[in-house]
């Protein structure tokens, strides 16, 4: 039975937001401890360490987002791994943002000059300490803006999700459409909550890009 639109089905949309905010966080956080260890396997010395964090990287750039969820969520259950839409979700986007965030802080930690670690190196610190205590923090400064950029990204995605039965936001909309076909109020509202969520995170990375550019 098609019923109208309400303002019950605002709130509906309002609370599911929050499950696209858990998920896009859970993934961030997870992408940024693999991220940052991708990095530095793409920095390192050692020649199998810098292919294989390649290797990572392209397969997870060059394949889609959607393929990648599809993957996580039906193979480990035909492995036997019996995992939830929930889960999936976030080990989907987990790897998704680690392959990415790993390529933006390699970028950033090359574009450290080489002096600094040379002029570590010569007062006896150690490889670590010199990533640790001399580079890390410099390409942290520069890493910020295109973070706070790709998080943006991270957050639209979530919206995929939905496709393998988690019920975030746009999985909401989706059934609110069906109950009450009014697909142009529903996805028009479900845009605005996006905007909502990313225009502000926009507008500080544009904000921190212009700033360094002055200092710099």
């Amino acid at each position: 039975m098609i019923r109208d639109f309400s303002t019950g089905d605002l709130v509906l949309l309002l609370l599911a937001a929050r499950w696209t905010i858990v998920l896009s966080l859970i993934a961030f956080a997870g992408g940024s401890v693999m991220g940052l260890l991708i990095a530095l396997a793409r920095t390192s010395r050692m020649k199998a360490l810098r292919h294989a964090a390649s290797g990572y990287i392209e397969l997870f750039q060059d394949t889609p987002l959607l393929m990648q969820l599809f993957i996580v969520f039906f193979g480990a259950n035909i492995i036997g791994l019996q995992i939830s839409a929930w889960t999936a979700a976030a080990v989907g986007l987990t790897l998704y943002g680690s392959a990415f965030l790993g390529e933006i802080w390699r970028g950033c930690i090359e574009a450290v000059p080489a002096g600094q670690s040379e002029a570590a190196r010569s007062l006896g610190l150690r490889q670590w300490q010199t990533n640790l205590l001399v580079v890390l923090p410099q390409a942290l400064r520069l890493a910020i803006p295109p973070t706070i950029g790709f998080l943006v990204q991270l957050i639209k995605n979530t919206s995929l999700a939905s496709i393998i039965g988690f019920t975030e936001l746009t999985r909401t909309g989706q059934l609110i459409n069906n109950a009450t076909y009014q697909p142009l109020t529903v996805f028009i509202i479900v845009s605005l909550i996006y905007f909502a969520l990313c225009w502000p995170l926009s507008l500080a990375s544009r904000r921190l890009e212009i700033r360094l550019a002055r200092r710099g």
